[in-house]
């Protein structure tokens, strides 16, 4: 009884705090890593491995979407999918703060100006994901006004295939990157120019029939 009354005494915002041994609360707690590890011990590794793990555990990305593709790139933050577990959920709207751009959506002739001094003004080293068909290909939009494919104009890392692509596929994507930041640490280069990766990710769903036979103009 007396720990719940310090409980709601606690919640309340002009009530007092109530100490550790009010509430009953007497242990120590941790995060666990303390207890899994002593304190008398030390860990040797690679200054390359270091550098390597906190760039790929802390990509922060630049969105671009003009399209229902950014629909389901917000969608990767939600809860139900939670981007942040892989540690690139810090969202930067500002290209000087981020060093992963996701285009998302067809890109107009109009607005690839803007795209590329968006991407030239990212930190380095930085890296591009094409997320769908229209930032890829063009998409249905085969006409003068749409970009067929933005890696004409900036190098493109990940494809993420679809019309939209679902938030998992983007977070293949993402973590696609990460390996191969975990690899070699920095993007390609070829002739002195950066060089895309070119690596697309493949459909992880098989193409199943209807539970329910389809009746629509049977006799």
């Amino acid at each position: 009884m007396e720990r719940r009354q310090a409980v709601r005494a606690r919640r309340t915002l002009d009530g007092p705090l109530p100490d550790r041994e009010a509430v009953g609360v007497t242990e120590e707690f941790s995060m666990g890593l303390e207890a899994a590890l002593s304190t008398d011990i030390f860990l040797t590794t690679q200054l390359r491995r270091v550098i390597n793990w906190s760039r790929r555990s802390s990509l922060f990305p630049m969105p671009f979407a003009t399209a229902c593709c950014g629909i389901e790139l917000m969608a990767t933050a939600c809860s139900r999918y939670d981007v942040a577990r892989f540690g690139a959920e810090a969202v930067r709207f500002s290209p000087r703060q981020s060093d992963l751009l996701i285009v998302a959506g067809r890109v107009s002739t109009k607005m690839m100006p803007v795209l590329q001094r968006i991407y030239l003004q990212m930190a380095e080293p930085k890296w591009v994901i094409s997320m769908g068909a229209c930032a890829s290909t063009g998409g249905v939009f085969d006409t003068y006004a749409v970009v067929q494919g933005v890696d004409q104009y900036i190098p493109v890392d990940v494809y993420v295939p679809g019309c939209p692509p679902r938030p998992e596929q983007l977070i293949e994507g993402i973590m696609a990157i990460q390996r191969q930041i975990d690899q070699e640490g920095m993007p390609p280069l070829s002739g002195g120019k950066r060089a895309g990766l070119g690596l697309a990710v493949a459909p992880s769903h098989e193409v199943r029939p209807q539970p329910i036979g389809l009746t629509v103009g049977a006799n």
